[in-house]
């Protein structure tokens, strides 16, 4: 455990603001080119608990086409999908041609949250460290671009964000009684990160480390890290021409008080102008 947290440059407001919509910008360009040119993109997300996977995966995303860069984060397995072949539920969300997928937690969570807190046997972990570099070597041959990213955090950070999420309405479905075993199984899931590092960190999908001291820092290297892997080209989007408008000569619109208004809340909150 962490004696004291690493040293910590915070990159200042403006100049986040500044490099993270210009990455966004290209963001979209990449975007462009997966659709042009077929490409199938997945982007695992992992890491330790508030160590920032889910913003990073927010400021990727926010201006990308939901119908070309989707996001899967998987709830708890059913009963049905408990008697499949573990990677099962996973194939049918793997990207067709043109497509990006963002997965928020992956099939690695039976090397972390399931070998941890017991939710797997030794038999069924022992099988996924040797299937799951096997079924990577699979999606690269086939052509798709995986990456891994792993999201580090320190122990004292960590409970930082547990405290800070308590009272925060807009935030508080983020912590879960599972989330704060975390403080109180750090070693074991640390010793769980480290196995299975030995044992999927393969040449193919290497595990790629996001320090996330600070998120702004590990959105800015996250993002840039992703489009130096992708070898997108620019490919500027057909024209569109807006055609004049027409006028309006045989419609009417109905008066506004036969449709069901949405009540005017924002008019309450506006200042009378002096």
């Amino acid at each position: 455990m962490s004696k004291s947290p690493p040293t910590v440059v915070r990159v200042k407001k403006k100049v986040y603001e500044a490099e993270l919509a210009r990455l966004q910008a290209e963001l979209v360009t990449m975007q462009q080119w997966v659709k042009a040119s077929g490409a199938r993109v997945v982007v695992i997300f992992e890491g330790r608990d508030a160590a920032g996977k889910g913003s990073a995966i927010k400021r990727i995303t926010e201006y990308l086409n939901p119908r070309v860069a989707r996001i899967v984060a998987l709830p708890m397995p059913t009963e049905r999908q408990r008697g499949q072949w573990y990677f099962q539920r996973y194939i049918e969300h793997l990207p067709s041609t043109g497509e990006i997928l963002l997965m928020d937690r992956s099939w690695y969570n039976r090397a972390g949250v399931e070998r941890v807190m017991g939710y797997c046997t030794s038999d069924e972990y022992r099988r996924f460290l040797h299937q799951a570099p096997l079924f990577e070597r699979m999606l690269v041959e086939d052509g798709i671009l995986l990456v891994k990213y792993w999201f580090s955090v320190s122990d004292l950070e960590q409970e930082r964000r547990f405290r800070s999420r308590l009272n925060d309405p807009m935030r508080r479905w983020k912590l879960s009684e599972t989330d704060v075993l975390s403080i109180t199984k750090w070693v074991d899931y640390s010793k769980a990160k480290d196995e299975m590092f030995v044992h999927t960190d393969i040449a193919e999908a290497p595990w790629w480390v996001v320090e996330s001291e600070d998120k702004r820092a590990s959105r800015l290297n996250v993002i840039n890290h992703l489009l130096s892997l992708v070898p997108y080209e620019k490919i500027d989007p057909p024209k569109v021409h807006i055609p004049p408008r027409p006028p309006a000569s045989d419609y009417e619109r109905p008066p506004r008080e036969e449709n069901h208004q949405v009540p005017d809340h924002a008019a309450t909150l506006a200042k009378p102008t002096e």
